[in-house]
């Protein structure tokens, strides 16, 4: 009897450390399901209705593709606008600024009209003629009664005025063109930087011309 009384606390002592044990174990199981599950969750992809932008936060697609149409579109309109710049200035600045084995000389104004102004021309350069009368378009850049440079156009009798304000002045065209598209890089493209700086470009350019001339 005595044996059986040492021995029997000693018994209950190792089932309740198993019990204890095993509670310690069963409670720590559940406790890792839940946590695998959330680090699965943030881990996965985003699901088919967008995709994650640089914050986190989601973008459907049909929103990023019409950022990306407006985005050509502005560009577009902005590369049509200055190429039609460049082409409305090409015109007269060609003649002005490729001179060489064209006419010229000197007009006397004399009169002018609606759109242009007229009076002889007297010849500068090797092989050009005199004319009793040759035509100049009308702008802020003639007057009647000054005398101008002038390079006579290819096959005809129209002249061009010539000399650095000749060729400021060919190219106002395009320093309206980079003003006008000023206005669609930085309000439809959001460059507002890229906008001053086309929009500085062409009022320097205008400024110049009209105190050449």
């Amino acid at each position: 009897m005595p044996a059986t009384a040492a021995s029997s606390p000693r018994h209950r002592a190792h089932s309740r450390k198993g019990s204890a044990k095993g509670r310690a174990a069963g409670g720590a199981g559940p406790a890792k399901g839940p946590a695998k599950t959330s680090a699965g969750g943030a881990a996965g992809a985003p699901g088919p209705g967008g995709a994650r932008g640089p914050g986190g936060a989601r973008v459907s697609v049909p929103v990023a593709a019409l950022r990306f149409g407006r985005v050509v579109a502005m560009s577009v309109i902005a590369v049509l606008i200055l190429v039609a710049g460049v082409w409305g200035s090409w015109g007269s600045a060609q003649h002005v600024m490729l001179t060489k084995g064209r006419e010229q000389g000197t007009v006397v104004v004399t009169r002018c009209g609606a759109d242009t102004c007229a009076g002889p021309y007297t010849p500068l350069s090797a092989g050009s003629t005199a004319r009793a009368r040759v035509v100049i378009e009308k702008s802020v850049a003639v007057r009647k009664g000054g005398v101008y440079t002038v390079v006579i156009k290819p096959g005809g009798d129209e002249a061009v005025r010539s000399g650095p304000a000749g060729v400021l002045y060919a190219w106002v065209p395009l320093g309206g063109a980079l003003l006008l598209a000023s206005v669609v890089v930085a309000g439809g493209l959001g460059r507002v930087r890229a906008g001053w700086v086309l929009a500085g470009s062409g009022v320097a350019l205008l400024t110049a011309a009209f105190v050449a001339v």
